[in-house]
């Protein structure tokens, strides 16, 4: 019996550990003044725990995502964001828990800087820029609100980061240059961060970090002239310390290598806190090493163990099958090819990993897009696995491979017309066809553009299958980007624009002899900053669509009724001719490209903000998403009245 109950206690003892869980990559942590207390966020919601570790307490539990948490002075409320409103603005809590009190209702995506002595939560936000601002627009500005009566005022039009402040209201403050990933590793440029300090009742300002790199999250020491930072001066960002008297000495705290610190905080009496590879560490003033803080957490999860959801918005690919019975589209994520006469929707990919970008063989039996897997992104292929199977739509037989070379980042697969090659974008920087039999492969571009994000650089294969058109920024940079015209058999590079302005938006028009785009070189624009409207432009590689471009509707309409006469006394004659079933082939292209700036033609009359557009195949009308009165609105334009 003795064992049987010995058992029984450790069978409980189990279940009670499994029940807490080892909280790990904890951000957004902040030590109370006294020392005591650690406040922190944890799957959206906001948690206290001893700063000795052990079990957490769960301040927040509502369903909206609760972040950035900031002690109050007095160590009895905890300021933090949410978005409990559809918006991200400042809460306050008390440290006990309970029901939080908005503190900002401003649509301006409010985060929590700093909390003072008196009261007051620093915050930053896009609100309203300052008039008397002459630098980057659209970065955030810094605003305050009083915690008791929830007044709001404009602090300063200077971005500001991680700010602390001592007793003689000197404030230190992490600057914002530009926009970069707050997270990004040893990263030099000229919108690496660095601490400054300031003087608001002089208005004066001051830098003090030395090293061209990343500097960031100042904090005062109890001395008000001592503090600590975060650099990469030693190669990872770690701990350092120096004073305002002299900021051109500095000093490694902390030696921890590989990965980053970050969410850098202090005590009253001078206790560190900062998190490391997804732990909480503190370290005491008199302290040879970091402290790790063992947290356990206890609590509920907000996630639906299986959620339905019926997906017809969000959808950021699509490709018509080449005979039209099928569309592949890739929304929240995953594959799925809908087969609209007979109302019908195959989930093709079922993968906690990302899929984009879809494009059809020719025979309409294989489907390729780039997918990520084992943390690498590269062109897949999903195949009828089956020969009676026709249609995606109605198989249950599909076979799934890697098409690209294992290892290689790759996105945005593009069958060209014959079927016989697929054009993806590699590392970002290189436009590659290779075979779809999977032997061949050849490198068409490399080194003139660069992907910053998914989806900003575009390529597009001729009706003949010989040429791509594609973004262009070897000459242009990528702010001011051209339109190159590639020929795979050659492996020659032509920029067609050549004009200094932005081009874009392009495609094959009048059956690959000529090209449509968009530019803004005649448009509005701002010489200061950013944006401009643009304009649609026809660019013709063949003589004779050019001469027949030009003719006036009247012209139009005779050479169409002459051709209509001919065309049908043709078909008479080879009426008993023709077979029903034969496909005609596409004739090679023959482009010219010379002059080509005499056989360019600005269609749209007036600038705007544009969407894509399309020429129909006669070249009459033009179609195209400009913004107007009631938003984005779809355009007809009679090209020739």
């Amino acid at each position: 019996m003795k064992k049987i109950l010995t058992i029984f206690a450790l069978g409980l003892l189990s279940l009670s550990l499994s029940a807490q869980e080892s909280a790990r990559w904890l951000r957004k942590s902040d030590i109370s003044a006294d020392g005591s207390t650690i406040a922190f966020s944890y799957q959206g919601d906001i948690f206290t725990v001893p700063v000795s570790g052990g079990l957490a307490k769960q301040i927040t539990s509502n369903q909206a995502y609760d972040s950035d948490p900031l002690w109050t002075a007095d160590g009895k409320s905890i300021v933090f964001s949410s978005f409990r409103e559809d918006t991200k603005d400042i809460w306050i809590i008390s440290a006990e828990g309970g029901k939080a009190r908005r503190l900002t209702t401003f649509p301006g995506a409010e985060t929590p800087l700093f909390v003072s002595k008196d009261g007051v939560v620093y915050f930053s936000a896009n609100i309203q820029p300052d008039v008397n601002y002459d630098k980057f627009p659209g970065e955030p500005q810094v605003y305050t609100v009083n915690i008791k009566d929830g007044k709001s005022s404009l602090y300063t039009s200077i971005p500001m980061m991680n700010i602390s402040a001592n007793s003689n209201g000197i404030v230190l403050y992490e600057d914002y240059k530009g926009y970069e990933d707050p997270l990004r590793k040893h990263h030099t440029s000229s919108v690496t961060r660095d601490i400054w300090k300031y003087l608001p009742k002089k208005g004066q300002y001051q830098k003090l970090s030395r090293f061209a790199g990343e500097n960031r999250n100042p904090v005062f020491t109890s001395n008000g002239l001592d503090y600590y930072f975060l650099s990469e001066q030693s190669g990872n960002f770690n701990v350092w310390k120096s004073n305002i008297n002299a900021p051109e000495t500095a000093t490694q705290i902390t030696q921890l290598p590989t990965h980053p610190v970050r969410n850098l905080s202090i005590a009253a009496d001078n206790t560190l806190l900062f998190s490391y590879n997804g732990d909480l560490y503190t370290l005491a003033p008199d302290a040879e090493k970091p402290a790790k803080v063992d947290i356990k957490v206890i609590a509920d999860t907000n996630d639906k163990e299986h959620i339905y959801r019926n997906i017809n918005t969000g959808a950021t690919g699509l490709a018509v099958s080449p005979n039209g019975k099928e569309i592949a589209i890739v929304a929240h994520g995953d594959v799925f090819v809908v087969a609209p006469e007979q109302k019908v929707t195959k989930r093709i990919t079922n993968t906690p990993s990302q899929e984009r970008g879809v494009s059809f063989s020719k025979d309409g039996r294989t489907l390729y897009y780039a997918a990520e897997r084992n943390g690498c992104w590269g062109i897949w292929k999903a195949e009828l696995a089956r020969k009676e199977d026709k249609y995606f739509a109605f198989s249950y037989d599909i076979k799934e491979s890697l098409f690209s070379t294992a290892g290689q980042t790759c996105f945005q697969p593009a069958v060209s017309p014959d079927g016989k090659w697929v054009a993806f974008l590699r590392d970002r920087t290189e436009i590659v066809i290779k075979s779809t039999k999977g032997k061949e492969e050849r490198s068409l571009l490399k080194g003139a553009n660069y992907s910053y994000r998914d989806g900003d650089l575009d390529f597009a294969w001729s009706p003949d299958s010989r040429y791509i058109l594609t973004d262009y920024g070897a000459q242009g940079g990528w702010n001011n980007s051209d339109i190159a015209l590639i020929d795979i058999e050659k492996g020659t590079v032509t920029n067609l624009t050549c004009s200094g302005y932005s081009d874009g938006g392009f495609r094959w028009a009048l059956g690959g002899k000529a090209m449509t785009w968009t530019s803004d070189k005649a448009g509005y624009r701002s010489h200061g900053s950013w944006g401009a409207e643009r304009d649609i432009y026809i660019m013709f590689f063949d003589r004779q669509a050019y001469t027949d471009f030009l003719r006036n509707e009247n012209d139009t309409k005779i050479e169409k009724a002459v051709s209509a006469s001919d065309k049908k006394k043709s078909d008479s004659k080879d009426k008993d001719k023709k077979d029903s079933t034969k496909v005609e082939k596409v004739k090679p292209l023959e482009l010219d490209l010379e002059n080509l700036e005499d056989r360019t033609i600005r269609l749209t009359s007036n600038s705007g903000r544009l969407g894509g557009h399309i020429l129909s195949p006669d070249g009459e009308k033009l179609y195209y998403v400009a913004s107007g009165l009631k938003g984005s609105e779809l355009l007809c334009m009679e090209v020739k009245s």
